[in-house]
């Protein structure tokens, strides 16, 4: 089974809207694993402007299924990981300013940085993912890190898929394929939706999970968060009920 976890940032977005803890996003954390879902992903920004860092630790004492937490492995990154400990890392290069993930990580020139950092997390029972881009030479550079895992950015599959879902899958297909021979588990994410959610986990069925935050939260506001977190599992796993 692929595995889903959801993303809650645009939660917190709306909490931090107002001030106050409405919505409370350690509620809805637990409704959310009570739906279903095989875990909860935060994406902690150093501006704070959804998570904070403290709801990383309040998640931690809360989450049931898995935690994953993703951010680009700054001092205050990597310190908040190694305390919180949570059951997965995700590596992003996103820029402090970055309005979301636009890019996976160059594993060839970052080799180095990443191979540290990497052993650090695993050192104290932390998986790892790198978020990178559908090309092999980053996957093969990938594994060279010593990460677990790869997360695969979908922005490129997302925006073709529409047009041209065979050319839009074709990369990632290779991609995973590669990923797999070397033994590498599989993560993918960023702008996965219930569009494009089947075709993708059909064409890459060993997929070991999927985070998907923003397309998620906004149908949650049309069919209710049950029914959509329960949507998202059968696209994922069409005997799923």
């Amino acid at each position: 089974m692929i595995k889903l976890s959801v993303n809650i940032n645009k939660i917190a977005t709306i909490r931090n809207a107002r001030g106050g803890n409405t919505p409370d996003i350690l509620q809805a954390a637990k409704k959310i694993e009570s739906f279903g879902a095989h875990g909860i992903t935060v994406h902690p920004r150093p501006d704070e402007r959804h998570i904070r860092y403290q709801d990383v630790f309040d998640l931690k004492k809360t989450v049931k299924t898995e935690l994953n937490v993703e951010g680009n492995p700054t001092t205050s990154f990597v310190d908040l990981v190694l305390q919180a400990k949570p059951h997965q890392v995700t590596l992003v290069p996103d820029a402090p300013d970055a309005l979301t993930s636009n890019a996976g990580w160059d594993t060839i020139k970052h080799a180095n940085f990443l191979r540290d950092i990497i052993s650090e997390f695993k050192k104290n029972g932390i998986r790892t993912s790198i978020f990178v881009d559908p090309i092999e030479a980053q996957i093969e550079g990938a594994k060279k890190t010593g990460t677990d895992r790869v997360e695969l950015y979908t922005e490129s599959f997302a925006l073709k898929y529409k047009s041209n879902p065979d050319q839009a899958i074709d990369p990632y297909k290779t991609a995973a394929l590669l990923a797999k021979q070397l033994e590498l588990g599989i993560n993918a994410g960023h702008d996965l939706s219930l569009e494009n959610l089947r075709f993708f986990a059909e064409q890459i069925p060993f997929l070991d999970e999927v985070s998907i935050g923003h397309a998620l939260i906004s149908d949650a506001l049309y069919f209710g968060l049950d029914n959509t977190v329960k949507m998202y599992l059968h696209q994922l796993n069409p005997s799923y009920l």
